[in-house]
């Protein structure tokens, strides 16, 4: 991290930390270490999740790939989580600027009747359990609206009275220039005009494990002269609908797999045509099962259809194939269930579900890809980036890199669009296996110019869902051979995503060792360590991430020229957000007493509206931290920022005073793992 010149000092007024009686210095958990740098954990009790677990679910298939500026269909999980049981409460939320999960809870009658709620980009609208009814309307998603998620929803009974409704557009879903929007385990039915339509050029479109019946259309795509719109259909069971099953007009990519469509016999609904690709529209059509659908599958003249693996049973009429269609997995993984086997699959898994949770873990979830390195040529890659290089773009489930015993001296980047990487060493310590260069601010790069300080990083996440386990990721750059550089900044690990999990793992340097940062200012990015080492001495851990280190080794390193001084950790949190916690867990090192800072604020880029956090509770620290642990840095008092401590013990621990706060218990329980974390476990896969 590149120091800042000095900038005036603004003040922010915000509540007092408790200071004063000592707290008593009793630990919430007990660290106890082996011979291999072993942590075998706490006994701390962590508070209940705030936000269900799918507040932070993402889309599959066409919603979760990069374009148009946005990376992936995440929804409001960056903002509040809110409960509404009234029309106008789901209008106030759906309609906000700012991100939010909306959480339906009961039945809300659409008053008029017909109304489509204009819903705002970043939002997350799920039913709480099946209790979720919207009765009479629906939602409207205009030209520009994006990361919209809609879930486990009922949306029903806007019909009046006329089955080909040529006078009211009364839809369940309706997008006109929409993107990244995903349409997951809902119940659609009984509507005046289509349940979904899919206007005017709206792309990145998922639409998955819905419940769609009793209605005349079903579901349309197009209304445009472009040829634009990609979107994916899979694992939905339509059944008893008239057409648009569904009917897609110039897609440029449109991926259906996985669905059961349904005539059953002895019903007043017959249906005239299942999937239907019209204009220029490419589709693939993959493992879907039609049962007593007439004309199941037409095309127009000039549109493609690729069939593979469907199944057909009491179908007549057109059922037609041909053209050059596209390779889905090109952007995106998915696995195919067999046709046979969706009547079971659906009627169990399709619609709303008591539990989010339990339906997204009802789906057949594919098994996680393993792919091995060695650098002696026994794995299928010598190097861990062509491993990285070899996992799909989008690739929706886990993919693990084992990675043998071994030094791999390399640069590896996790790109944004390889989300559910596992970087796992295969020894039996930790020590075993080590990635590890030596970059830094100012080191040239091999095409000119010169790294920056996240530049400079051996190993770099930008995908969501990282895990590490069982290795050391080191930056060794030698400060003494290198002393006409400009700042010594050289970090072992960045990470740039949210839900980060770093497990059992070294990292070593010097200056600026791991860098915990976001992919942008205004997004969250969630990162736990446990179990783990941290090594370095000045700002060694630092950057705007919402990051837990609990129940790990701080190693604390002498300088590159013998000297004992530095500091700890260096956040640049924004405001409104949590910083950094520090929790259960041990500093140490071979350094001199009172040599060593908790931490500073760093207002990177001189930044005034950020709100730098550190909170150090129930960890033991040595003598080597000072009586003041915390201090200013570049113009900006620590003292205007968020910076204290609750429970620690040690050597190094003090009592409350103004140059060392500490939080009240009130406070402090505010301020515990399970609110860093936001309603993501973190577990090992």
């Amino acid at each position: 991290m590149s120091e800042l010149p000095s900038k005036p000092r603004h003040r922010r007024s915000r509540t007092a930390l408790a200071v004063g009686v000592p707290l008593a210095l009793t630990a919430a958990g007990t660290l106890a270490y082996g011979t291999d740098l072993g942590v075998l954990g706490s006994t701390a009790q962590q508070a209940s999740a705030a936000a269900p677990a799918w507040a932070a679910d993402t889309a599959d298939g066409f919603a979760s790939v990069n374009s148009l500026g946005q990376k992936g269909t995440y929804g409001g999980r960056d903002g509040k989580t809110v409960t509404v049981k009234t029309q106008a409460e789901l209008e106030k939320y759906a309609t906000a600027t700012e991100p939010y999960v909306i959480v339906v809870a009961g039945t809300i009658n659409m008053n008029p009747v017909g109304k489509e709620i204009k819903v705002q980009s970043d939002k997350t609208i799920v039913g709480s359990g099946t209790s979720g009814h919207i009765v009479g309307g629906g939602f409207f998603l205009g030209q520009g609206v994006h990361n919209v998620i809609i879930r486990n929803l009922t949306i029903r009974d806007s019909y009046q009275g006329v089955w080909n409704d040529k006078d009211h557009d009364f839809d369940a879903v309706q997008m006109d220039g929409a993107h990244h929007v995903w349409i997951d385990h809902n119940d659609l039915r009984h509507m005046a005009d289509g349940l979904i339509d899919v206007r005017k050029d709206s792309t990145n479109v998922t639409v998955s494990w819905n419940k769609l019946s009793d209605n005349n259309k079903t579901f349309g795509i197009g209304w445009t002269e472009n040829v634009k719109t990609d979107i994916t259909i899979h694992h939905n069971w339509i059944r008893e609908t008239e057409q648009r099953n569904p009917s897609t007009d110039n897609a440029a990519h449109a991926h259906l797999y996985n669905n059961f469509l349904e005539d059953a016999p002895g019903t007043a609904i017959k249906s005239s045509y299942g999937n239907y690709a019209r204009g220029a529209t490419r589709m693939v059509l993959e493992n879907s099962l039609f049962q007593g659908v007439k004309n199941p599958v037409i095309k127009d003249s000039g549109a493609a259809i690729v069939q593979r693996g469907n199944s057909f049973s009491g179908t007549s009429g057109r059922n037609e194939s041909g053209g050059t269609a596209f390779d889905p997995k090109a952007y995106y993984r998915y696995t195919l269930d067999k046709a046979a086997d969706l009547p079971s699959i659906l009627k169990s898994g399709a619609g709303p579900r008591a539990s989010i949770g339990k339906a997204a873990a009802s789906t057949k979830a594919a098994a996680a890809t393993t792919l091995t390195v060695a650098k002696d040529g026994s794995g299928q890659y010598r190097t861990v980036q062509a491993a990285v290089n070899a996992v799909p773009a989008n690739n929706p489930s886990r993919v693990v890199i084992a990675v043998k015993p071994g030094t791999y001296r390399e640069l590896v980047k996790v790109p944004s669009n390889k989300p559910h990487v596992t970087i796992r060493g295969t020894g039996s310590s930790r020590k075993d296996t080590t990635i590890v260069y030596n970059n830094a601010s100012g080191t040239p790069k091999p095409g000119g110019g010169t790294y920056g300080t996240s530049g400079s990083a051996t190993v770099a996440v930008e995908a969501d869902d990282f895990q590490a386990r069982n290795l050391t990721i080191s930056n060794d750059f030698d400060e003494a051979k290198n002393q006409s550089l400009n700042g010594h900044q050289a970090v072992a690990l960045r990470t740039a995503a949210d839900k980060v999990f770093l497990d059992g793992i070294i990292v070593s340097g010097d200056q600026d060792t791991l860098l915990l940062d976001t992919a942008s200012k205004d997004r969250l990015g969630r990162v736990y360590v446990s179990n783990s080492y941290v090594i370095g001495n000045v700002d060694f851990i630092f950057g705007r991430a919402t990051a837990v280190v609990d129940k790990s080794v701080i190693t604390l390193k002498k300088r590159w020229n013998g000297t004992s001084a530095g500091y700890i950790t260096a956040p640049s949190t924004a405001a409104n957000r949590k910083g950094i916690l520090i929790a259960n867990s041990t500093v140490n090192g071979d350094v001199s007493g009172g040599s060593f800072y908790l931490g500073r604020p760093w207002h990177a880029g001189g930044d005034a509206s950020l709100d730098p956090q550190t909170t150090v509770r129930n960890t033991n620290l040595s003598a080597a931290i000072k009586s003041t642990p915390w201090t200013d840095m570049s113009g900006f008092s620590w003292k205007d920022d968020r910076f204290a401590e609750y429970g620690n013990y040690g050597a190094g621990a003090g009592p409350a005073s103004t140059n060392r706060p500490h939080l009240s218990d009130a406070q402090a329980a505010n301020q515990e793992v399970a609110d860093w974390l936001a309603g993501w476990t973190p577990s090992a896969s």
